[in-house]
């Protein structure tokens, strides 16, 4: 039986990496190229005999390069599925270590060899974003990675909340109804938030434009807020010279900076 942390573990995978997929194979050239002719269900699964279809999984539904991202959701009608023995199995895979124990079963891999293909190079890109010590140097790279930072940030939290971590879930409780948001200046279209109120929480894509937002991490550039976000720059001194801006009360940016923190430990 799996335990309590590798069963989060499992959700942040399930519900914050793997969506980055999709973001990736429509935001990068490239990949946008391969998946422009394709028609397939694409699933990522997980055995597990607790789960009420006998696994767990996040699914794609690709129509002519557009995506739909299901997540923790079994699809019947997979054409193509990654299907790892165990949770435990699909953790240590998506955490680096791959090798005979943890390779995933391949299904449909000759039915749609190219859809196949593309989705593995799109795996493999998201791999290499996430786990990089460096910056990019192409603007578009920079801007694709803290897109996927902030999106993974925001639906991280929240599926840790909605999946009852002790922490994060008595922080969403006693919360009357706020919005905490990621920003970077000059770049509206890079950014996301997360709504609570009363143990309920919902992670968003973009600006949130109904109200101002209790409280927003923003950053001065996107070299600052990858800074951050790969662990390479002190999160004081950004502060002091105003390349990290607290839109809120500083408390607030020191606790937001802590469940980053843990959704960095769960996906790595």
């Amino acid at each position: 039986m799996a335990s309590r942390e590798d069963i989060l573990t499992n959700k942040i995978f399930l519900c914050a990496v793997l969506p980055l997929v999709k973001t990736i194979a429509m935001d990068d050239p490239k990949l946008a190229k391969k998946f422009e002719h394709a028609h397939a269900v694409i699933q990522v699964s997980a055995k597990d005999p607790d789960a009420p279809a006998g696994k767990f999984a996040t699914h794609y539904v690709v129509n002519c390069g557009e995506w739909l991202c299901h997540t923790d959701k079994v699809a019947d009608n997979a054409h193509i599925e990654l299907e790892f023995k165990s949770i435990e199995q699909m953790n240590a895979f998506f955490k680096g270590k791959i090798g005979p124990s943890t390779l995933p079963k391949m299904k449909g891999v000759t039915k749609k060899p190219a859809v196949f293909a593309a989705f593995m190079m799109t795996l493999l890109k998201m791999s290499s974003m996430l786990t990089a010590t460096q910056a990019p140097e192409a603007e578009e790279d920079k801007k694709l990675l803290v897109k996927c930072y902030f999106y993974l940030l925001s639906s991280g939290i929240s599926t840790l909340n909605k999946n009852g971590h002790e922490e994060i879930h008595r922080w969403t409780l006693s919360s009357p109804d706020r919005v905490y948001a990621w920003a970077v200046d000059g770049h509206p279209d890079i950014s996301a938030y997360i709504r609570i109120k009363a143990g309920k929480s919902k992670a968003g894509r973009g600006v949130y434009k109904r109200a101002l937002p209790f409280f927003t991490m923003r950053f001065d550039c996107l070299d600052s807020a990858l800074g951050i976000l790969m662990g390479t720059a002190d999160m004081l001194e950004f502060t002091k010279e105003s390349k990290l801006i607290m839109d809120g009360a500083p408390e607030f940016g020191a606790q937001i900076g802590d469940y980053m923190l843990k959704v960095g430990d769960y996906a790595r």
